[in-house]
């Protein structure tokens, strides 16, 4: 598990409690449960844009390794 994909979950979790804390809030009427709603609505999004990430990057990275397995480069001067 690479950094970006534990920071993905990580902050896709969080989001997720941050936004079912903002609805409890928002059943006993307390103040400021909009901006926990709204913040928790933004880090599950960049929680699950850096799952999407690390999952490119992953991908990318096997092309790549591929690519130089078909290609090797001879560096003998």
């Amino acid at each position: 598990m690479n950094k970006y994909l534990l920071r993905g979950i990580i902050g896709t979790i969080s989001g997720l409690l941050l936004g079912t804390f903002g609805l409890y809030l928002m059943d006993g009427d307390s103040v400021g449960y909009k901006w926990l709603l709204l913040f928790g609505v933004v880090v599950f999004g960049l929680g699950f844009l850096t799952i999407i990430y690390s999952l490119i990057r992953k991908i990318e990275r096997r092309s790549l390794l591929d690519e130089r397995k078909r290609n090797p480069v001879d560096n003998n001067d």
